[in-house]
């Protein structure tokens, strides 16, 4: 998986931390402040979107009357604390980070959540100085399964996109992956567990969890 490889690329929501019920619980407020509930088909709909392209729809679909910076900042505002005290990293992940580390491989985040967030999880969890460039979708041009996030990522840290590996939880950003033409490991998240057939045939490798790196009695270079 990581032969001739020199750069790792992660999502982050889902991917290296466990974070997708801040969301649930995020929209079920937001919404339901509004006098709105919380569709069953959102998370299809907004998968893979930057913060701004979700506050963008969110916008459109429930005819809100904020605009899109005041719609980030109120979700800033919700999740901040949930982010900065409670979201943990993913089983394995620090390990598999050191690793990676020890190796002299480059490391990146790509990620469609506010760059606030971002840092204050990345921070709490003690590994925000591992990354060589940590990107939001909101910086690019569009979010995933456009490969732009990818690809600028790679350009940031100087590395071929052949020659990095990807991370994913999510159908559209492992297609964003896919499409900056870059390998592309699926990881297994509660929050997708019904994408898991999908997962695991658009994405080159997928493992249940980052402990699975370091289990030699596991495929994880074979899907």
């Amino acid at each position: 998986m990581l032969y001739n490889k020199k750069a790792v690329i992660f999502d982050l929501d889902g991917t290296i931390v466990d974070s997708m019920w801040v969301w649930t619980e995020v929209d079920i407020v937001f919404l339901g402040e509004r006098g709105l509930t919380l569709p069953d088909d959102l998370q299809e709909y907004i998968e893979g979107m930057s913060f701004s392209e979700t506050a963008e729809y969110f916008k459109q679909r429930f005819n809100l009357k904020e605009d899109v910076e005041e719609l980030k900042n109120i979700w800033n505002q919700m999740a901040y604390d949930m982010y900065a005290n409670k979201v943990k990293l993913k089983p394995g992940v620090f390990k598999f980070i050191e690793f990676l580390k020890e190796r002299g491989f480059k490391l990146g985040i790509a990620t469609s959540n506010s760059r606030e967030l971002v840092e204050a999880t990345l921070r709490n969890n003690k590994i925000i100085d591992c990354f060589d460039c940590i990107l939001t979708a909101c910086e690019v041009n569009a979010g995933k399964p456009a490969p732009d996030i990818y690809l600028e990522v790679a350009k940031r840290i100087n590395v071929k996109p052949a020659d990095c590996l990807v991370f994913e939880d999510v159908p559209m950003g492992i297609l964003a992956g896919i499409n900056a033409g870059m390998e592309v490991c699926a990881v297994y998240d509660i929050f997708s567990e019904s994408s898991d057939k999908e997962k695991k045939r658009l994405a080159n490798y997928y493992i249940k969890s980052y402990e699975d790196c370091f289990d030699k009695s596991y495929e994880i270079l074979h899907k």
